[in-house]
């Protein structure tokens, strides 16, 4: 998950959310009669500052309706100019946070104000590069709007009425307008020297000439208004009408966008990590902070990774044991068992249409699970889908979209089958407990949840909290028992742990040791047993996103190691129920607050 301010701030409860944001707003910070409420308005501003002007952000949490529904027929305004604008107003909010007396905050209060001033201050650092937003590279394979849009119209924008087709044609009409201001926010970053690698490029093209090769009439943006007007009876020629706008404005900037890359292609260069960029070398430093929210080096997470691999090679070398696996590597034994003929699904429609009824059959027995180790259960359901196959050459394995606020959209996990060799059965559950339940869709709606959570701290997120659960939730599932009688997934679910670690070094290998793409490929490759295609995606993945990678495992380190803490100290008194509960209150927050919070825990729980 990316810390990205224009992602991460978006809350408010429908209607009346924006109605007391409102209110708020009546009193500024400085006029406020306590810092608690300079706190509140403050927070409150800051929604209302980006949340208005974030048309998309809106249709995702489903208040694009009522007097908010003129936005739902506009984009996010994704030029330079605006993201300067915003940084000037942001400042201003972090000089107003920093003028508040934290040491007059009670202790809820304190903790936003921790959580808002270390991402605020993360990042303010991060505007010292010139090149990228959030990630070095404005356009990748990962990055762009031509990778996300597509998906965010057919997905998250609802036509229900035939305004809301209408909405969505002038949507897709402002599509090229948002491509041509990353092609030039891209061509920037050109200038300041962040040029992607060579092979990112291709994968980038590649994915570029996937959408605009394909006939207008069977584009995603236009089957899916026809196929959404047709579920609701609205007559019109929808089709006909995103057809050509499609044909005559999309195509044409997407195929801008593809030449002005690939007029760079001849001078990119194969190295893969940000140290050859301008300030390389600190760009990973600000990357591993925005990511694991601690202040590990390059180095210590890189000797971290190899310690834990180590370690968790020699848990995995028991079970295969166990199972009459005793010849090669960990990870050639993995590799064998993958291949095995009854560990592959076909890779055929039909074969991919029984791994996601297997998957959700698995979140069925997960939800029975659920209530012996949390008081508190989501309300929102969450749906097993898969990638659009026109991004799922470069997309993740898996990953996670939040539901919207007023329960009109579910949470969704998103699993990658261009290949279901890649996806072997004894892999597939652990996979499942991370980016569903009981971990991501379960940590993040039970956060938008909670009713007396200020706006902005319902979504306010950092990876290492989310990742690093979403990794503990993998575990938790073990504990659970649900491998009691399937062994093999549970080398399945030891594999998981020890590919997170091989993060570690892999994100550390290629931009703090400067390794190659091949060498990290290889590295993963023979520690793991996973598959070239699969490995080369990840890899590729941490190329874009320096430091992400490391967030998992050093967030799990961090769960795995306040439980044991809080088993120590109350003994016979820990409650695993009630240390899940207070884990999951936090709420999005950085690791260092995440500690205090449940130090403060353990603490109440002896007295």
């Amino acid at each position: 998950m990316m810390i990205d301010r224009r992602r991460l701030l978006f809350t408010a409860a429908a209607g009346a959310g924006l109605a007391a944001c409102g209110q708020a707003l009546a009193q500024t910070p400085a006029a406020a009669a306590s810092a608690s409420a300079a706190l509140t308005a403050l927070m409150d501003a800051i929604v209302q500052s980006f949340l208005l002007e974030s048309p998309e952000t809106l249709t995702s949490l489903g208040m694009d309706k009522g007097p908010m529904a003129a936005m739902k027929s506009r984009l996010d305004d994704r030029s330079q100019a605006k993201i300067d604008a915003d940084r000037v107003v942001f400042h201003g909010q972090m000089d107003q946070l920093r003028a508040i007396d934290r040491a007059a905050l009670p202790v809820t209060e304190g903790v936003y104000y921790d959580a808002l001033r270390f991402f605020g201050e993360t990042q303010i650092m991060g505007e010292r590069f010139p090149y990228g937003n959030g990630a070095p590279y404005t356009i990748s394979q990962l990055t762009g709007s031509y990778q996300s849009l597509p998906d965010f119209l057919d997905t998250q924008h609802a036509i229900e009425t035939a305004e809301d087709a209408e909405a969505y044609l002038s949507r897709v009409a402002a599509f090229p307008t948002a491509l041509d201001q990353e092609t030039a926010r891209m061509q920037a970053d050109f200038a300041a020297g962040a040029v992607p690698p060579d092979f990112i490029i291709d994968k980038t093209l590649l994915q570029l000439a996937n959408l605009y090769d394909t006939p207008a009439g069977q584009s995603v943006l236009t089957t899916s208004v026809v196929r959404r007007t047709a579920e609701k009876n609205l007559a019109g020629d929808w089709g006909a009408r995103a057809q050509r706008i499609v044909e005559g404005e999309v195509y044409p900037a997407l195929r801008r966008q593809a030449e002005a890359m690939r007029a760079r292609r001849a001078d990119a260069v194969h190295d893969a990590g940000v140290w050859r960029l301008p300030d390389g070398e600190a760009y990973y430093d600000w990357g591993i902070r925005s990511y694991t929210t601690s202040t590990l080096s390059g180095a210590e997470i890189h000797d971290l990774g190899l310690q834990q691999v180590a370690e968790l090679s020699a848990r995995a070398d028991v079970l295969l044991k166990a199972q009459g696996l005793t010849q090669g590597t960990v990870g050639e034994r993995i590799s064998a068992l993958g291949k095995d003929p009854s560990q592959l699904y076909p890779n055929t429609d039909a074969g991919k249409e029984q791994l996601l009824a297997d998957l959700n059959a698995q979140m069925a027995d997960m939800a029975t699970r659920l209530p012996q180790y949390f008081g508190r259960i989501p309300a929102a359901p969450v749906e097993i889908r898969r990638v659009p196959t026109f991004i799922e050459a470069g997309a993740p394995g898996g990953y996670y979209n939040s539901p919207a606020l007023d329960g009109s959209r579910p949470g969704a996990y998103y699993i990658n089958l261009r290949d279901t060799a890649e996806w072997p059965r004894m892999q597939l559950p652990t996979l499942t407990y991370h980016e569903a339940s009981p971990g991501h869709h379960h940590q993040i709606a039970l956060q938008q949840e909670q009713a007396d959570r200020p706006l902005l701290m319902k979504v306010l997120g950092f990876s290492a909290y989310s990742e690093g659960w979403g990794l503990y939730a993998e575990q938790l599932a073990d504990e659970m028992g649900v491998y009691a009688d399937n062994p093999i997934g549970q080398i399945g679910y030891l594999q998981s742990l020890l590919f997170r670690a091989t993060r570690l070094v892999a994100d550390s290998g290629l931009h703090h040791k400067r390794w190659s793409r091949e060498q990290t490929i290889r590295y993963m490759v023979e520690t793991l047993g996973d598959s070239e295609t699969a490995v080369t995606t990840e890899v590729e993945r941490y190329c874009v996103w320096p430091g992400q990678a490391s967030s998992y495992k050093v967030g799990h380190n961090k769960w795995i190691e306040l439980r044991a803490r809080a088993q120590a100290a109350l003994g016979d008194r820990f409650d695993i129920k009630a240390f899940h509960d207070a884990g999951m209150n936090a709420g999005g927050v950085p690791l260092t607050v995440l500690d205090k919070i449940m130090t403060d825990w353990i603490a109440a729980q002896r007295t």
